[in-house]
């Protein structure tokens, strides 16, 4: 990476953050080893922060039909679609541990329609897709096409709100000039 830094907005320090802001970058840290870089981007906007974290938290982290593997599937490919870098690079260092797989991520970012994966995992992310590039398409085929595969109508609203949450993280990435941490490249490799 260069030296050029994390954001075009302040990065306020992190003595200079709210104790729960400060207390779960520090818990970030010591489990990765690393504070992302999106976290301390931002926590310019503590108000912003704690909403982005508990609507991220309630996508990416619960339990449910969609595996933890296939929401970061979703997010690299409408990340990549929106040429987020910072997502591309810091997702697909998520996907790469949680599909246990060190290709999956570039193949996904790439080509996702000749990526390694099954014809469900294909379905999903083409309606994750036309949610982020033209949301205004879905139509009831669409509801049809996942329901063959399996998926439920939670499974679809999950499916949409991943790409649709992403969609505006992925602008404010690009808007802020976020830059990706050095340690994502490494990991999973």
């Amino acid at each position: 990476m260069t030296d050029q830094p994390i954001s075009r907005f302040p990065v306020p320090a992190l003595s200079e953050l709210p104790e729960d802001i400060r207390s779960r970058l520090e818990a970030v840290q010591e489990k990765s080893g690393f504070i992302p870089n999106v976290f301390l981007t931002l926590a310019y906007r503590p108000d912003e922060f704690r909403a982005f974290m508990a609507y991220h938290d309630a996508l990416m982290e619960k339990p449910g039909n969609l595996t933890k593997a296939e929401r970061e599937m979703i997010v690299v490919a409408t990340s990549a679609a929106n040429q987020c870098q910072y997502c591309v690079i810091a997702h697909g260092a998520i996907l790469r541990i949680r599909a246990k797989n060190p290709l999956i991520a570039d193949q996904v970012a790439i080509n996702y329609r000749k990526a390694d994966i099954t014809p469900r995992q294909k379905a999903m992310i083409d309606f994750g897709m036309k949610v982020s590039q033209a949301a205004y398409e879905v139509g009831e085929e669409d509801f049809t096409t996942l329901g063959a595969h399996g998926f439920t109508e939670d499974d679809i609203w999950d499916i949409a709100a991943i790409s649709a949450f992403f969609g505006m993280s992925n602008r404010m990435a690009n808007v802020t000039a976020m830059r990706p941490n050095a340690e994502f490249f490494a990991m999973a490799r």
